[in-house]
């Protein structure tokens, strides 16, 4: 785990004593409070925020609360929530667009109430204040179990300043509200209170870079009045004579951050989910009254066994008897499993297309996506699965959570964390096949890029505890160039350029391929690079990715002059290497994640112009850390008239963490300047 990224289980309510907490404040900050509906003087003045001059909106305060009441002889959890953001540019304006997800199941679903809010706007030394209508809100099914809903802040301009505030009532208990404490934009205070007690035990999670900077948690009393008719009345209200009162211990937490930096998406992110500094709550237990103690932890063993029992997972698996026919031919060709279940493999990618819904439940009974040709990432890979154990193969499903839907934490085992399941097939005690079908630009043993998320969670098909599956590919990001050019004493180049692009350097380019067709990429190619003329072309094995695509072409370069000089200089590997640094931040607090090894290597052969002479550039060795990656260039002279240069770059590590990137950064600022160093020629 990355050293900087701070994943701290905290103290549950009758769990972890205080100093099990994240690491507390190095100074006391007292706690903020505004007036909601009066905003101060200083929120309007825009010398306030110039810490961070791209930000397009800076959140001046966010306050929220979660407690429990009883409704009736149930609790019930309520939390209110107070914002007020500043809106600073245009760009900004999306802000003033709220939305508040709302779990619901069955007949039952979180309430939105109270909602309040408000738009200032200063024109003519004055305060413009303008009434959110609580009524124009809207509803979007975001999932099978949220509800969106969404409103929006009246008359925003540049310079105005919006808040509002609202509540939200919940029985779900299980659904506490986690809590941000970073956006996309800079925050100057984000707060977060919970009042939980002694009946229920939640397991919390703080994650992220930023520190805290106030934190308390204390034991206070707490009274809840329970009422038959089913009202609701909390401590300082008023009761009927019908109503019981109960009295209970109760631990408050207090949690707090202060200017917290914007949350940019940088190269070789994940999803900004897994960055963003964050408080979790997961439910552990509960003890009611006169109750014994009930863990409602899920378990791996059990998760395992829901799902082996569940139609849409476990059930459909013994359910494609209606592919024997097809697999009995496979299973007498293919005597070798991992050959057998490449054929296997083929045989549903021809049969059902991806339609690109991610999940780990199939969508209906299997047979009716084989009949349709159609069907989720569960659909195609359960029936890849099943089909596999008819063919004779012992695979098993592997659940993982992919790239854009964020890190699956190992220490809590929920099935909600997941949203995408594999095939994995044993082949010796020591190699197995990882399995997926729904991108038939990939050959058998590469799993789709989306999918290497490192980590992923065997589900057995007898009782057991599972395991983890590591999901880092041994295949590479490959990519080779072999370029042979002619100059001539007036800068004309031309030549041939062979490229091959291997792992998964090639899957994208197929994909372009198949999408534009071959003469449009070349002249997309060709438009990128100024004089280019791509005369002649080939391309090899666009259609098998089992090998390597390769393109070989043509190139004519004409010189910027035609008049012939003493001293040339040019810079042969311009053209077919980056330009630009993708690291252009000095400092960086999240891991770089490429998802899987790269190389990039080019060889060009240079011939001089008849009359002229290299200076050659020196060699360069550069090293990362740790075994971290490799970069070795050279400039020979291996026949009269000829230059010919090597550039190699090599990443082991498919991760690099924060503490790793300044190293990173200026291991490619070395090898992209020494890549672009030039060579000069002389006549004789």
């Amino acid at each position: 785990m990355n050293k900087h990224l701070r994943i701290v289980i905290l103290g549950a309510a009758f769990g972890l004593p205080a100093a099990a907490m994240a690491q507390a404040p190095s100074a006391p900050v007292k706690s903020v409070t505004i007036k909601f509906g009066q905003p101060a003087p200083a929120d309007f003045e825009a010398k306030n925020f110039v810490g961070d001059s791209a930000a397009s909106a800076v959140v001046l305060y966010d306050f929220g609360s979660t407690r429990f009441r009883l409704n009736g002889l149930r609790f019930q959890l309520e939390s209110d929530r107070v914002t007020r953001i500043k809106v600073l540019k245009k760009s900004g304006y999306d802000v003033a667009t709220v939305e508040v997800p709302l779990y619901h199941q069955g007949q039952a679903e979180e309430k939105l109430t109270s909602l309040r809010g408000f738009t200032y706007n200063e024109a003519g030394g004055k305060i413009e204040k303008v009434k959110l209508d609580a009524g124009t809100t809207f509803a979007e099914e975001r999932t099978k179990n949220v509800r969106i809903r969404k409103f929006t802040l009246p008359n925003v301009r540049e310079g105005a300043v919006i808040e509002y505030a609202y509540t939200v009532s919940s029985d779900f208990l299980f659904n506490f509200q986690d809590w941000s404490f970073q956006r996309e934009i800079p925050t100057r205070w984000s707060e977060f209170q919970a009042t939980i007690p002694e009946y229920f035990d939640y397991k919390m999670v703080m994650q992220g870079y930023e520190p805290l900077a106030l934190q308390t948690q204390e034991q206070v009393s707490a009274q809840y009045t329970a009422h038959e008719s089913g009202g609701i009345a909390m401590s300082g209200e008023r009761t009927s004579a019908s109503s019981e009162t109960i009295m209970a211990r109760a631990t408050s937490y207090h949690w707090a951050m202060q200017n917290v930096p914007a949350l940019r998406d940088e190269p070789y992110m994940t999803t900004m989910r897994d960055y963003v500094a964050r408080l979790n709550f997961e439910l552990a237990g509960q003890r009611m009254p006169g109750q014994t103690y009930q863990n409602v932890t899920g378990s791996w063993p059990k998760i395992n066994a829901d799902l082996r029992a569940s139609d849409m997972f476990g059930g459909q698996l013994g359910r494609v008897g209606f592919l024997a026919e097809a697999l009995k031919p496979l299973i007498a060709q293919y005597p070798d499993p991992a050959t057998r279940a490449a054929a296997v493999r083929q045989l549903i990618m021809q049969a059902v297309k991806y339609d690109g819904t991610n999940g780990y439940s199939a969508s209906g009974p299997l047979r009716r996506s084989y009949e349709l040709h159609r069907g989720t990432a569960a659909d195609v890979n359960l029936l890849l699965i099943a089909a596999l154990r008819e063919a004779g193969l012992p695979a098993e499903p592997v659940l993982l959570s992919t790239r854009s839907h964020g890190r699956v934490n190992q220490f809590f085992p929920l099935l909600e964390q997941f949203n995408y399941v594999v095939g994995v097939l044993p082949l010796d005690e020591k190699q197995e096949l990882l399995l997926d079908a729904t991108d038939p630009l990939l050959p058998c043993g590469l799993l789709p890029t989306r999918c290497l998320s490192q980590v992923g969670r065997l589900v057995p098909s007898k009782e057991g505890e599972g395991r983890w599956v590591n999901l880092t590919p041994a295949q590479r990001h490959l990519h080779f160039q072999d370029i042979k050019l002619t100059l001539d004493a007036q800068g004309n180049l031309s030549g041939q350029v062979r490229e091959e692009h291997g792992g998964y350097a090639a899957a994208p380019v197929r994909e372009k391929l198949l999408s534009v067709g071959e003469k449009k990429y070349l002249t997309e190619l060709a438009g990128r690079h100024s004089g280019w003329e791509v005369p002649t072309y080939k391309f090899s094995a666009i259609n098998d990715p089992a090998k390597t695509l390769s393109l070989s072409y043509e190139l004519r370069q004409a010189a910027s002059t035609t008049s012939s000089a003493q001293e040339l200089y040019i810079n042969p590997l311009a053209a077919f290497v980056e330009a630009q640094n993708p690291f252009r931040d000095e400092k960086r607090k999240y891991p770089v994640d490429f998802g899987s090894l790269r190389q990039d290597v080019l060889v060009l052969t240079l011939t001089l112009p008849a009359g002229y002479a290299a200076e050659l550039p020196k060699p360069t060795t550069l090293t990362l850390p740790d075994n971290g990656g490799r970069y070795l260039y050279s400039a020979t002279s291996p026949t009269p008239g000829t230059v010919q240069f090597v550039s190699r770059l090599t990443l082991d590590k498919p991760v690099y963490g924060a503490e790793e990137y300044g190293s990173l950064r200026e291991f490619y600022r070395l090898a992209l300047a020494k890549q672009a160093e030039a060579l000069v020629l002389r006549k004789q």
